[in-house]
């Protein structure tokens, strides 16, 4: 199984942001997921697209969520896009 990227757009200081990555940090190695962080401080093109939606969660460059991550509906869409890849 391909490893998946998981990039989670936010903002230096939200706390929101915060508990997403400390939510799927400690997954990365059960399933299989490479977190990657991208603040958008000062990237005009992702705060006009994110800045009032963030944390906002991307698997593998699909969108995923915005605001908040429940953990069951994250492992859920992983295995739907694992298995249309």
């Amino acid at each position: 199984m391909k490893q998946s990227i998981v990039t989670i757009y936010g903002r230096t200081g939200c706390h929101l942001c915060e508990n997403v990555a400390n939510l799927l940090k400690p997954l990365e190695d059960s399933l299989n997921i490479k977190i990657e962080e991208q603040l958008i401080d000062g990237n005009k093109e992702l705060e006009d697209l994110y800045g009032q939606l963030i944390p906002v969660v991307h698997i593998d460059g699909k969108h995923f969520s915005h605001f908040r991550v429940e953990l069951e509906e994250f492992k859920a869409f992983l295995e739907k896009h694992r298995q249309h890849q």
